[in-house]
This record gives C-alpha cells, structure tokens and sequence, in this order.
C-alpha cells in the first residue's frame, strides 16, 4: 500500500530545522497539494504550525512510517518553482546558511488580493521585440564587438563601461538595456542587478524604448507590497520578460533565464546585510553554474573579486577598440599652499574657468557641516559625556551634538586639558558649500547627499557639493569636476579601501563632459596613477597580487567564526577533522570578545576555493549541533546565558577584521 507524501522546505530560523520534512497527504488535500505551494505544517517537538513549501510530492511504500499530515494549504499559487529552491539551497550550502533564510529573501510576503488577480488572469504570449528596436540594441553592443555572440552563447564576461554621457544619460544604462533586449529578442529572460534606486530609474528610462510594454519587471524594496508580489507571480510565468532591481532581483525565478547582469558590483549596496549574507556577485555566479545563462559584470572600475576571475580565466574580458577615458588631473598644492588651502590654486582656476559654461561637481567625502570636531588647544577628538559617541557641529558656532545619541554638549569641556574652545577638525558638503559660496559669489551652490537628495541638474552654472555616490546627473555633463578628500577616504581602516576609493572617483569622472578636467586633489599613490591613466583593471590586479601571499580576499575565502567560547572551541576541532589538510595558519584566533555582557570567542578561518564545499559543511553542522546544545539547556535552565550559547558563521567576508 503506498501513500502520497509531500516534501517541505519549513519556514524557520533555527538552523537544525534547515532540511526538507517528510508530511503525509491528507485525502482531502491530494488535489491541492501541489509542488511549491505554501503549506502549514504541525511540529510535533514544538506543538505548533508553521508555514512552509512543498518542495517535491513522492509515492512512499512505507504507509507504517509515522508521518504527520499537512495541516492546511495557504495557496494554491506554486510560488516556488523547483528551480528557485535549488539556487536557494545552493546559495545557502555556499555561505554555511539556511535555505530558509535565501526564500525569506527571495519570496517576497504574499498578498492576497495580488495572488488572487494573477490565479484568474489568463497565460501570457511571449513579448515580441521589434527588428527596429533590435537593431538599435545590437548597434549598442558593437561597441564590443565580440559581446553579442558572447552573451548568446551564455557565456561569463566582464566589461569596462565606457566613462561618458550619451542623449545626457551615462553610457552603462544604454549598454546593459541593450544586452538585456537582445536577450529578450531571442526569446530568452534577462536580469540586471544595480546598486540603489537611482541607477534603476536610468535603467529603465533606456529600456522602455527598446522592449514592448510589460516585459520589463521592476523589483524594488520601495515598491509597496502588492506591487512587489505582482511582479514576482509575473516572473513565474512561461513568458520571458526582463528583471531590474537591487541585490535581491538575482533570485527572479525567470523560466528561461538568459542572462545576468551586474552593474558596479563593487557596492556596499549589493552586500546582502541580512543571513546568509551572500553578496549579489557570488549568488550570479551561483545562478549561471546552474541555469547556464551568460553572465556579465559591468563598471568604471574592476573588483578584485573579478579580476580574480579573469586572472584564472573563468571570466572572460571584453574590451572596446576605442579607449575612451576622461582627462585627469593629480592636483597637489605647492608647499606654500598645503598648509591653508583645502582646494590647490591650479585647481580652483579649473573651476572658475569651468563655471562660467554649465556646472561644476566637487565630490567630499562626508555629508554635514563638519563631521568631527577637536579641542581647539590640544587637538583631543570630541567625545560625548553620555556614550562615548563623536561630535558634530550642524553649523558654525552651533552647539555640538552626538552622532550616536543625538545629545548636545552644552558645557563640553576637554578631559585632557579642560579647554571648552573647539575646533572644526574637517568640513562635510554643508560647510564646503558654505565656503565655496563664499569663495564664488553669485555662483549658485547645490548640495546633494543624503539629506538633501538631487537626483539631477540642469546645464546651468552652479557648484554642486555631493557626496560619494550621491552625485546628481547634469545632461550636458559637467563642465568639470573636483575631487576632494581623496586623502582622507584613504586613510579609513578598510582593505578594501583603494578599491572602494577608484570606484568613488571613477564614477564621479564618468559623469564629466567630453574634454573636461577632473581634479584629483592631493593623491598620488597607485590609487591616484590608476585613476589618472585610466587603468582601474590594473590596479585590481596589482591589489590582487599583493593580497595572494597574504591570503586576504578574494585571494583566499574568509570565514568568521564568533560565539561562545566552548562552541567556537569544538567547531574548530570538528573542522580540522572534517577537513583535514588546512595549512597552520588557515585559523587566526580565537580571541575573547563581549557578546552583549556575555563572555565570547572569535576565528576567522582562510581557505581556498577548492576547499570551500567542505569548510561550509562542517561550518554548518557545528553551528546546528551548537543550536541543538543551547536548546537544550534553555529547556532545563530558561537562562538568558543558555540562549546565547549559539554559534554564528559569516562566510566571504570581503573586510574581515584582522
């Protein structure tokens, strides 16, 4: 006698429940228990329900085995297609997660009435693109001109966007919307990840030309709901349409996927910040080894992590014929300057030329008037009495208040040499425009960050003050561009930092208009030579080559192992059992750290790539066998020490702390 059972992915946090559970198929329920739909399901452990989806429906011979039966069907929508939970579980067995925690981030809340409307709607046809659009795209991408064949083959590949303007929008919109249609003009799905909102709203401004309306997919966290979960049912569908969005659009569970596209993957934004913490770059290439669709990574400047790639020929690099790069300028002020002037004189020519013909950009590295405050006799950093928190001042002669908890310092006083005099130790976009206002009278002055967002700017003159990646768009391009701060942003305690600084400036210079000056102000080092020359790919295999014998990323794969003592002690035994080998020095620590009052350990274990399958396994049982032991003892004792005896795992960290 056999019995229908269905597989369920549950939807938990608790890693021991990270596995598929065996539930039978109630009589009245065969017709609508189906693969991928949402379920609730009892756990006999805890006495509660819970939801989760069937992942696959089997035949089982064993009607004795004692089975629980599946509680409730919550949908009949089959929002989870059997190729989702595979990129979901190969993502998670990659970061030592849960395959649950991926579907948290991949499956957006359903809503009801949005279900409801896509379950009457009828099959869609697939969108035709027209010769005439497709055309247009393929004569984008001969400015590379092995690209198209490339991305039709499925093939991975990685592209130096071209640093300008064309019709007033930057280049890499036009060049990725292009790839994206292609694809859909070969009958193929497509998917673009980009960092923030803005580069969404430049991308679909290329597409909506190129490609028939509703083939274009918005996935966007400031969709409201229902907007969010109709565009994710319309990527179920047999239709192939196009995927845009932020760092979670690489798990669109398209059916065809042909390719995926990733804009400026050097970001912080496209770090996932939630568990299992997988970066959009490793979950593409995830995807691609699995669905064999074409990959393709774009930006001004080149991680490390690619370069890595192209170094060992895994990825391959496309180039234009044409170089085209902006004219940089290293500006350092001469000795008589250094000390008084923020800005170089040869530079603030630059500027006073450029504004008399259309807008100027200074990029600085912090918003505000001035970020950091010192003891205007002792040069003591300000610290506030409350928590310990920096300073700030929000105007000249204001009252000091605390980054951290918002208190004003009324009768601040130095603790080293009592003095109660401050000092403005450096200047955000508030206070620089405040001084180039001054410095340009007449001159219009716009600041852009995050308080003040600008998304763009006419060709009229004006200073426009942003911040790093808060830079408005001028259509005309800027006349030119000073680049401030550079010395500082070099000076965080980053390893990644010069990757992150190339990036900043790089993309700052691309939005200047042909021919004109970009000013890098009082930096020279490789970071300074790269950007001046134009050789972003270089310097990455220059950072790359330096990091190898180090073993730092992306040369080598970084974990971080932090819980309590006697967990973090016993996965470290389980991993060098588990995966024998490691050199000597693969484990550094552990160290004692605070775990909110709570005594704790820390490790960070180095490992190559090949030995990655193996490290995460083990990883991941010690961290179930850690969760298994500290339910346990909350059982017994219902202490707050017993729930913390958890063991947390972070895979791939790209800055570790060291």
């Amino acid at each position: 006698m056999t019995r229908r059972i269905a597989r369920v992915q549950l939807d938990s946090p608790l890693p021991q429940l990270d596995r598929l559970f065996d539930y039978a198929i109630p009589r009245e329920l065969l017709d609508d228990v189906a693969q991928g739909v949402r379920v609730k399901v009892p756990l006999r452990t805890a006495g509660r329900v819970v939801e989760g989806f069937v992942v696959e429906i089997d035949d089982e011979d064993d009607a004795d085995r004692p089975l629980s039966e599946i509680d409730q069907v919550v949908s009949s929508a089959p929002v989870l297609p059997e190729r989702l939970y595979r990129l979901a579980r190969a993502v998670a067995d990659r970061a030592a997660g849960s395959a649950a925690d991926v579907l948290r981030l991949a499956v957006p809340k359903r809503m009801v009435r949005a279900e409801k409307a896509w379950l009457a709607s009828e099959a869609r046809t697939a969108p035709v693109v027209l010769s005439a659009e497709r055309r247009r795209a393929e004569a984008v991408l001969e400015e590379f001109p092995t690209l198209r064949e490339q991305l039709l083959a499925g093939e991975r590949v990685a592209v130096d966007a071209p640093p300008r303007l064309v019709d007033g929008r930057p280049a890499w919109a036009r060049l990725l919307a292009a790839a994206a249609a292609t694809m859909l003009a070969a009958g193929r799905s497509a998917i673009v990840a980009v960092p923030d909102h803005r580069d969404l709203d430049l991308l679909q401004e290329q597409l909506l030309p190129l490609v028939p309306d509703g083939a274009i997919i918005r996935h966007d966290a400031g969709q409201s709901g229902p907007e969010r979960y109709a565009g994710y049912l319309r990527t179920l569908e047999a239709a192939p349409c196009i995927v845009i969005g932020n760092r979670s659009a690489v798990y669109a569970p398209v059916s065809d996927a042909g390719l995926v596209a990733i804009w400026d993957d050097g970001d912080p934004l496209l770090e996932e910040p939630l568990a299992p913490y997988a970066h959009a770059r490793d979950v593409a290439l995830v995807r691609q080894s699995i669905d064999g669709c074409a990959l393709l990574f774009a930006g001004h400047t080149r991680t490390t992590d690619v370069e890595r790639l192209v170094s060992i020929g895994f990825v391959a690099e496309v180039q234009a014929p044409r170089r085209i790069a902006p004219r940089v300028v290293l500006s350092t002020a001469p000795e008589h300057e250094q000390v008084a002037a923020r800005i170089p004189s040869a530079s603030f020519r630059a500027v006073r030329e450029a504004i008399a013909e259309g807008p100027v950009l200074v990029q600085v590295a912090r918003p505000g008037y001035a970020p950091s405050l010192v003891c205007a006799d002792c040069r003591t950093p300000t610290r506030c009495a409350h928590c310990g928190g920096p300073l700030h001042a929000r105007a000249r002669g204001a009252t000091p208040v605390c980054a951290w908890c918002g208190r004003s310092a009324h009768a601040w006083s130095c603790p080293q040499c009592s003095s109660t005099r401050l000092r403005l130790a450096s200047s955000g976009s508030e206070r620089t425009a405040d001084e180039l206002g001054r410095a340009f009278p007449g001159a219009r002055v716009v600041v852009a960050d995050g308080a003040h967002p600008v998304r763009e700017v006419d060709d009229r003159p004006a200073l426009v003050v942003a911040t790093r990646g808060a830079e408005p768009l001028a259509p005309g391009g800027y006349r030119a561009v000073l680049l401030l701060d550079g010395d500082r942003m070099l000076q965080a305690p980053d390893l990644r930092i010069g990757e992150h600084c190339l990036r900043w400036w790089s993309n700052a210079a691309a939005l200047a208009a042909p021919d004109a000056p970009v000013h890098l102000v009082g930096v020279t080092g490789p970071v300074g030579r790269a950007l001046a020359s134009w050789t972003q790919p270089h310097y990455a295999r220059l950072e790359l080559g330096e990091r190898a014998p180090l073993r730092m990323p992306p040369a080598s794969r970084v974990a971080r192992l932090e819980g309590d003592t006697a967990a973090v002690d016993a996965a470290l035994r389980s991993l060098a059992e588990d995966v024998p080998g490691l050199p000597f020095d693969a484990i550094l620590g552990p160290v004692p750290i605070d775990r909110d009052g709570y005594p704790g350990s820390r490790a960070l274990i180095r490992f190559d790539y090949g030995r990655g399958p193996a490290v995460t396994r083990s990883l991941r049982a010690s961290v179930v066998a850690a969760a298994m032991k500290a339910r346990g003892r909350a059982k017994d004792s219902r202490s707050r020490k017993a729930a913390r005896n958890t063991l947390a795992v972070r895979v791939d960290i790209a800055d570790p702390e060291l």
